[in-house]
């Protein structure tokens, strides 16, 4: 079984690559946490990167994942450029849960944060061919039931990134917010949100509802990223259509939680 968490579909894109090379379904990590993994001899993460650690709805939920301690277990991360402490976080915690992961590595893809920072994610889209040989070994190291940790380098700004205190000073800088403006109530953002936190409400002097997103936010950027209007900024930054980026194999009905 090969279990996702993905935002803006680059992890989900890649969880479906490696299932059919071994031959293994998919599947959300939040249906995951529901169902029983115990009798899966193969487990695989897919998950991203976001301020050089796991997603915090990882880091979360697969406390609660039932898997077996004889599960050969991998991790994989896609990721713009570093990983920072995204392995070693859930590596420690499958651990205390008595699960030994036996292979973890990562993919490079476009940063879909990039466009936080005026930035075109879809300029990144060399990545793809340029990793390709990578991706291609990890799938062959996996087939083989290969055990290798492929951690990354160290560096000072993940380090850095990932303390508690620069967190607090840089979440806000990719904390996306509805135009009430450009909304024009259609939904998308709600239905792609990983964590049910935006809601449509009816507000005063409008015919159509407004999307408002709620304080529990991952930053996984979905909602910035489908809306078909534009209407998800960043930090008060107009979202163009041009930066907004999702893999191109991956629709806004795969993203559907």
């Amino acid at each position: 079984m090969i279990v996702y968490f993905s935002g803006t579909g680059n992890s989900l894109a890649i969880a479906r690559q490696i299932g059919e090379a071994l031959g293994e379904q998919t599947m959300p990590l939040h249906q995951a946490v529901q169902a029983d993994l115990s009798s899966e001899k193969v487990v695989g993460l897919v998950y991203p990167s976001y301020y050089f650690n796991a997603p915090e709805p990882v880091l979360r939920m697969v406390k609660e994942l039932r898997i077996n301690s004889g599960a050969y277990v991998f991790i994989i991360i896609p990721c713009g450029a570093q990983t920072g402490r995204a392995i070693w976080s859930v590596t420690k915690i499958l651990k205390e849960k008595g699960v030994e992961v036996a292979y973890c590595h990562k993919i490079r893809v476009p940063d879909c944060s990039a466009i936080g920072f005026g930035r075109n994610p879809n300029e990144q889209a060399w990545k793809f061919e340029r990793f390709a040989p990578r991706m291609e070994q990890i799938v062959s190291d996996l087939k083989a039931r290969k055990h290798a940790h492929h951690f990354g380098g160290w560096s000072l700004a993940g380090w850095l990134c990932a303390l508690p205190w620069m967190q607090k000073k840089t979440l806000p800088l990719l904390q996306p917010a509805v135009h009430a403006d450009k909304c024009v109530g259609c939904g998308t953002c709600k239905r792609v949100c990983k964590q049910g936190n935006i809601s449509l409400v009816e507000a005063a002097g409008r015919t159509q509802p407004l999307a408002v997103i709620g304080d529990h936010c991952a930053q996984c950027l979905s909602c910035v990223h489908f809306c078909p209007q534009q209407a998800v900024e960043i930090a008060g930054k107009p979202t163009l259509r041009e930066r907004q980026y999702h893999h191109p194999k991956v629709k806004v009905a795969d993203m559907v939680h």
